[in-house]
């Protein structure tokens, strides 16, 4: 289902015009100006359309603007309700909510929980293209019935409350990912069908608009104790994560539709734009996400949500697309996608996954990028544009950017040649033999520290794909559990480096923490190689006695991939390893070479230097399920030389 990925907006200028406004953050390292000194809270006011005539999507009763839809896409969204009119909606007890203190269970809730959602969407869209009243009952009864929910808050995300982990405390709601994306399904079904929902009763509207101040606005216009606010942001390390940009579209769109009060309407955008400031402020100025491309989708994706809610609400005067860290924020999706449907799965992130193709489009049109709009049609269909676990919030901009984007479908799907992103955060790098095609091999690696958001010990992994398909892989992250977020992270195999494609040293695997880090990380490339090299040795605690190991990725366009490892021991005391995942079973058979039927493809080593073995390794996770099947193969070469100074080299070559 859904994950935890990303909050938006900053600081929060006062409620009363009288306050004193806050100093201002100083411009970002990008050199972006901030949105917040452009638009202080005085001027913001008087930019804002007023929310009655603010009217960003088409409501249902502009029957001419929903006819105009395209018939597939009227009939897909028409199927949805259909199928969410013989659905029951599945009750929230609270001894669902305890499972997380209990067991440490997240996902038997999350399930019920956004199935809520979803039904609600998928019968306000429904009647929305329909206009004959046939899903309005049922649309009533799961707008009710979130309405009566005790918190929008998820239970493995009420630990922040001030009352501590369990049952929520309903006195003081908690504002977290998906009570915002809560406000956001209640907020747009309100917006669009309006008045229609008195057919039911005159009162559904009055509760539920009570229900977004009480949960939502009101809290976040009196509070500045959300950790998410990003409002004190003063250092790089203490940048937050997609948890800012994320939360702040939601209350953008809630407060943008629904508060009823202009003043905290405006001051609650301007939190969030303060929020927003926050997040950027800190941010790379290559616009990698630590994150990876799947949280990509809530952090760098969740700007662009904002911008474009900030730009409608503004009638165009808030306009940010132009800056450069927004078009490489928008970029880094095709930095990080390998092929098909597979991308580099950097921290928490799946190695197969869709990116939202509205998302892709949108934001190809705001930074004029057509690559990113070839990336977007190139997997588009009228299922996935608008897929039934959709939020409400990115549902209604794909529906409406439909057209458009379907009529680019013959685009071929990009394929970057050569990526560097140099940020101490991420030093990523990805190369190819040859442009937009999978021909050959494919090669990313990275350096970074060991500190970063959904943290994997991974510095200086490295993944390689032949002919499109996967040789050295990164097996993503299991299903998130409480252990997932505890102090016991580690202990989980898939987070730890010996579960990567690296090495281990003297015994010892790679330390979490910022100050286990790659050093002297460098990158060229040219029209025939790619060339990465890293010193990982910093990213082993002291027992390792490990001086350097500096790893050495090459890839010779259209012939082969290399892996050099030079290190330097301080002394042997346990055994060195080299670790690599495979989705295919390996055959060691032939002494110095390892051959895979599938990708064919043959990796030759030095006998005398390493000595190879295969473990089996079954998958008993969904998530991980999902991208590599039943089961993947760890490849581990034992280090038998006993000197403390040596160089290994591993190279990987086509088989006819």
């Amino acid at each position: 289902m859904h994950r935890a990925f990303a909050l938006l907006l900053a600081v929060f200028l006062g409620a009363m015009s009288a306050a004193p406004a806050p100093a201002a953050l100083p411009p970002a390292p990008s050199g972006m100006p901030t949105i917040a000194e452009a638009f202080p809270l005085p001027q913001l006011r008087q930019t804002l359309i007023p929310r009655a005539a603010w009217q960003p999507y088409p409501v249902a009763t502009n029957r001419a603007a929903w006819l105009a839809l395209p018939a597939p896409l009227r009939a897909e969204l028409t199927a949805q309700g259909e199928a969410a009119l013989l659905t029951p909606l599945p009750p929230l007890p609270a001894t669902l909510y305890l499972e997380y203190a209990r067991v440490g269970n997240r996902s038997r809730f999350e399930k019920v929980f956004f199935q809520r959602r979803a039904l609600l969407r998928a019968l306000v869209m429904a009647e929305c293209v329909e206009d004959k009243g046939r899903f309005l009952d049922a649309a009533a009864n799961a707008l009710w019935s979130i309405c009566e929910e005790s918190t929008w808050c998820l239970p493995a995300h009420i630990n922040h409350q001030r009352a501590g982990t369990g049952l929520p405390d309903v006195q003081v709601p908690e504002v977290d990912l998906f009570a915002g994306e809560s406000g956001v399904a209640v907020a747009w079904s309100l917006y669009l069908l309006g008045p229609q929902w008195d057919r039911v009763s005159p009162r559904l509207r009055v509760r539920a608009q009570q229900e977004l101040v009480n949960r939502l606005l009101r809290p976040v216009h009196e509070r500045d104790d959300f950790g998410w606010m990003a409002l004190n942001v003063t250092r790089p390390e203490s940048r937050p994560n997609n948890w800012t940009p994320w939360i702040a579209s939601s209350l953008l769109a809630v407060a943008l539709t629904s508060d009823p009060d202009p003043d905290r309407r405006a001051a609650v955008v301007h939190k969030m734009i303060r929020s927003l400031d926050g997040f950027l402020r800190f941010h790379p100025a290559d616009g990698g996400c630590d994150e990876g491309p799947g949280y990509w989708s809530r952090a760098g994706a969740s700007v662009l949500d904002c911008l474009e809610l900030l730009h409608s609400g503004s009638d165009g005067r808030i306009d940010y697309f132009q800056q450069a860290l927004v078009r490489d924020l928008g970029r880094f999706i095709l930095n990080a996608h390998i092929n098909d449907n597979y991308y580099v799965p950097i921290g928490d992130c799946a190695a197969r996954m869709e990116v939202e193709p509205g998302v892709a489009f949108r934001f190809g049109q705001r930074v004029n990028d057509p690559q990113l709009l070839a990336l977007a049609s190139s997997r588009a269909t009228w299922t996935n544009l608008v897929p039934v676990t959709q939020f409400f919030g990115r549902q209604l901009p794909a529906v409406f950017c439909a057209a458009p984007l379907m009529a680019l479908r013959a685009a071929p799907e990009p394929l970057l040649r050569d990526v560097w992103l140099p940020s101490d955060d991420l030093q990523f790098m990805a190369a190819r033999s040859l442009e937009g095609s999978t021909s050959n091999f494919y090669v990313a690696a990275w350096g970074a520290h060991n500190a970063q958001s959904h943290n994997h010990n991974d510095v200086g992994n490295v993944l390689v794909f032949c002919a499109g398909e996967p040789v050295f892989i990164d097996l993503g992250a299991p299903t998130y559990t409480a252990q997932t977020f505890s102090g016991r992270r580690y202990e989980i195999l898939p987070f730890q480096s010996a579960w990567h494609n690296a090495p281990t040293i003297n015994g010892v695997m790679q330390g979490a923490g910022r100050k286990f880090a790659a050093r002297d990380v460098k990158y060229e490339a040219n029209d025939t190689s790619a060339r990465f090299r890293a010193d990982l040795a910093g990213a082993y605690p002291a027992n390792a006695a490990v001086k350097s190991w500096v790893r050495t990725v090459h890839l010779e366009r259209g012939r082969y991939v290399e892996l050099t490892e030079d290190y330097t021991l301080t002394e042997q005391s346990g055994a060195t390893t080299l670790n690599f995942i495979t989705p295919f079973k390996p055959d060691l058979a032939q002494p110095g070479e390892v051959r895979w039927s599938q990708p064919r493809v043959r990796l030759a080593y030095d006998p005398a230097k390493l000595t190879p073995a295969v473990e089996e390794f079954p998958l008993e996770d969904a998530r991980l399920e999902l991208s590599w099947g039943a089961r993947v193969y760890r490849l581990v070469f034992t280090v038998k030389s006993t000197a403390r100074q040596d160089q290994l080299r591993l190279r990987l070559t086509p088989l006819p």
